[in-house]
């Protein structure tokens, strides 16, 4: 298997369903200029009386998508059975993804089970194609992965220096009133 980018697994609902149609027309920009490929992706719609439709799509054409599936398999099987297992694994994995999917029926009733009426949802995992060679670079230079996280905008706020410079009036100390007493004189 190539070198492989991380995987993101993101999962958003629409209730209402109103598209504007501006969702994959992005997700096809983000495509053609290699920042992601979609690995597998499930769309799950539940009208208001509860009829449903399902849609998937991947990127992945057989070579790949077995590929993955083997390589995924492999390290399934390594760490249920150590190094016995990784054969094994191998071959399960790429005929278990040889339709390309990794989102399967349980998915679907899952997902389906927790829509309210009138709602899409969608699951994609997403590979970040443009984190490939800079996670070729870190390999190169013997580099560890202590940590790997998404982070939301709001969170960074309680995250460092720019936290620590912003301070509610009301938690002002009676000092810092005083300073400011003197500095204006």
């Amino acid at each position: 298997m190539e070198n492989l980018g991380p995987i993101q697994m993101l999962t958003v609902a629409f209730p209402g369903n109103r598209f504007r149609g501006d969702i994959l027309p992005e997700l096809d920009r983000l495509k053609s200029d290699r920042v992601v490929r979609v690995i597998d992706m499930l769309i799950v719609r539940k009208d208001a009386e509860g009829n449903v439709m399902v849609g998937t799509a991947s990127d992945l054409d057989f070579e790949e998508a077995t590929a993955l599936g083997s390589y995924l398999g492999a390290l399934a099987g390594f760490s249920a059975a150590g190094p016995a297992g990784v054969e094994r694994g191998a071959i399960a994995g790429a005929a278990e993804l040889a339709d390309g999917h990794i989102f399967d029926e349980d998915d679907i009733f899952r997902v389906t089970q927790a829509l309210d009426g009138n709602t899409t949802a969608i699951m994609v995992l997403l590979e970040h194609v443009w984190a490939r060679k800079l996670l070729d670079a870190v390999g190169r230079a013997s580099g560890i992965e202590l940590m790997n996280e998404w982070i939301d905008h709001d969170a960074v706020l309680s995250m460092g220096p720019v936290s620590r410079g912003i301070e509610a009036p009301e938690t002002r100390t009676d000092l810092e009133s005083d300073q400011e007493s003197t500095d204006d004189a």
